[in-house]
């Protein structure tokens, strides 16, 4: 199966928002212009100025940290590509939010019930061989969607044809170990609002080579959390139980 890829021309975005609007109607959201990534914003156009703009999005790692920090695997990598949330396993811990070198995942904290939310590459669309709701509306195609390998290859030819068009480099292509959101950008990654800092080398390799040096405290600590996650599973299934068969059932 082929993993796809998203990728974003800086230099052919004209800041019309079409890809933020796609984005909240797909997945449900008020209408509203983001100024952030948040809970009810997935994707953000920010506007540098001088009609250049840039996107922000879930950056969907090809060996995404937010996956290998998780204690409970409520993160999992998509063969297709997208990187994406199970509400059903997480605890809440929101290391995936710490964990991230792009900065995305948020979280509901105002809600009774909140939940780790980012882009998710429209997955209920690419698993059936769609593309992603930004990719199908952007009118410009600053936006476009493809095999991943086939999406590198077309950034490498604009980057030949066009060379004082872009940066040098395909922004996502070595960063955290590669991504499958790609950038060709006219602008420093800085000054388009990315981390310019973000190593070539996977980043899961660095966190099994941190967490290898940490003390014997971390493996109990893991499995206390694992066993409270358990002990609230178990007793939602009891309360089910309870409320099936009449308030019959005991423990």
């Amino acid at each position: 199966m082929s993993t796809y890829a998203l990728l974003f021309d800086q230099s052919r975005c004209i800041g019309c928002g079409a890809c933020e609007q796609a984005c909240q109607s797909e997945h449900d959201q008020p209408a509203h212009k983001p100024d952030k990534l948040d809970h009810q914003s997935f994707t953000w156009v920010e506007d540098l100025g001088n009609d250049q703009y840039a996107r922000h999005m879930c950056m969907s790692c090809e060996h995404p940290t937010c996956v290998s920090v998780c204690p409970v695997a409520a993160l999992e990598k998509k063969p297709e590509g997208p990187v994406v949330w199970d509400g059903g396993r997480c605890m809440g811990c929101r290391y995936c939010m710490m964990a991230c070198p792009f900065g995305v995942p948020t979280y509901e904290w105002e809600s009774a019930n909140p939940r780790i939310r980012k882009c998710d590459m429209c997955v209920h669309r690419v698993t059936e061989g769609l593309p992603t709701a930004c990719a199908s509306i952007c009118p410009t195609g600053a936006t476009t969607w493809g095999p991943r390998e086939m999406m590198l290859k077309e950034a490498r030819r604009r980057l030949n044809a066009h060379p004082d068009t872009y940066v040098d480099g395909i922004y996502g292509e070595k960063e955290a170990g590669g991504t499958s959101v790609l950038m060709l950008l006219s602008k420093p990654a800085k000054d388009s609002g990315l981390p310019d800092n973000v190593p070539e080398q996977d980043m899961p390799h660095l966190t099994w080579q941190v967490l290898e040096k940490l003390p014997q405290i971390i493996p109990v600590w893991g499995t206390f959390l694992g066993g409270m996650y358990w002990l609230g599973n178990r007793k939602d299934a009891v309360a089910k139980a309870e409320r099936e068969n009449g308030g019959d059932h005991h423990e």
